[in-house]
């Protein structure tokens, strides 16, 4: 039933209703197979924006030849962006009722635009999040099914304490098993690998957060829809993937270690406190203290494990204990180096605007 209210709602989409803006996540190497996913399951009329920052030279030149044979607009930055950065500069390109925002390392199934848009334009919503999976096989494992966030406020030591909460549901599960049980239906979160915003929202609203520059961005804009009266809705007949395990390419590294650097994150987290008046105690002061933590569970145990140590041993936690002030050190080198690139690239675009 559902696939035939959705293939009439289709038959009736003649005008050309969302711009698709595709920006960097954490890496590169995979953007070819994202962006080939989009044109080959994308079943209605699209605009498409793409934002280049930095990619390695065979990304860049594979981007020019589709732009050029597809007729996309490409932006290109020599430089590392910031997500919001770089979907601020996509956002002066986009005139369509609706924007779907999708990492490029995001690969999406037949016919998920559709559903997208027949959701909000039934039920209103400012924001419509699909079914996000993660990981081989391919729309297998949820990733998000929707969620809660918001701020909650306690009584603590006598004082009133804002704290911010995030809950994502059923991570983790099969889509095979969770299928009969989902269906469209409020919600409060919808995540940046994938989510479509009315464009009157983001007038409301205003840019994204450039001071938000590598996490919590999604529960930024959520929060700020949602207390302007925007509805934020799921919809699972959408579905897409984040491919979290795709391996990464040496040319990766740079870019995934200042994303998920000390300072990017701890800058978030701060502006985060700062924006919502949150106390730095709870989930907020445990993420401050533990910033880089994707890098070691995602860079540093996984090279610890390859080299068959074991986990518990001696030798492991003296190698993992070694390759985490290496890392510290990296890092703090590499975010110094972008902080002088970054700004190179900000005057010169800055002119460029006069």
């Amino acid at each position: 039933m559902q696939a035939a209210l959705l293939e009439s709602y289709m038959s009736r989409i003649d005008d050309c209703l969302v711009t698709i803006v595709v920006s960097p996540r954490e890496r590169f190497s995979v953007s070819t197979r994202s962006l080939d996913s989009i044109y080959q399951h994308t079943d209605v009329p699209f605009d498409l924006v793409y934002v280049d920052g930095g990619s390695p030279r065979y990304v860049r030149d594979y981007l020019l030849k589709a732009a050029s044979d597809r007729g996309f607009k490409l932006i290109r930055r020599e430089t590392f962006l910031s997500p919001n950065h770089a979907r601020n500069l996509a956002l002066r390109h986009v005139q369509t009722r609706y924007v779907v925002f999708i990492d490029n390392d995001v690969v999406v199934s037949p016919g998920w635009l559709t559903p997208l848009i027949a959701c909000a334009e039934e039920t209103g919503a400012a924001i419509v999040g699909p079914l996000i999976c993660q990981g081989s096989p391919l729309h297998a494992i949820v990733h998000c099914a929707g969620g809660e966030c918001g701020v909650r406020e306690i009584e603590s030591h006598g004082k009133r304490e804002r704290h911010l909460f995030e809950k994502i549901f059923s991570q983790g599960k099969s889509v095979a098993k969770l299928a009969p049980t989902l269906r469209r239906q409020p919600t409060h979160l919808a995540e940046f690998h994938c989510m479509m915003v009315r464009l009157s929202a983001l007038h409301d609203t205003g840019p994204l957060d450039e001071r938000i520059l590598s996490t919590r961005e999604h529960l930024d804009l959520c929060m700020t829809v949602a207390e302007r009266g925007g509805e934020i809705y799921f919809e699972p007949a959408s579905v897409v993937t984040y491919l979290n395990d795709a391996p990464m390419r040496l040319t990766d590294l740079h870019y995934y270690m200042l994303r998920w650097g000390d300072a990017w994150e701890r800058t978030s987290l701060i502006r985060m406190a700062e924006k919502w008046n949150l106390s730095t105690d709870g989930t907020l002061g445990f993420r401050l203290k533990h910033v880089g933590w994707r890098r070691r569970s995602y860079l540093i145990r996984p090279l610890v494990r390859s080299m068959g140590l074991g986990a518990e041993t001696m030798a492991s936690k003296i190698l993992m204990r070694g390759l985490t002030v290496t890392d510290r050190c990296l890092n703090a080198a590499i975010s110094a180096m972008h902080r002088w690139s970054d700004r190179s690239g900000r005057r010169v675009e800055s002119e460029r605007l006069r």
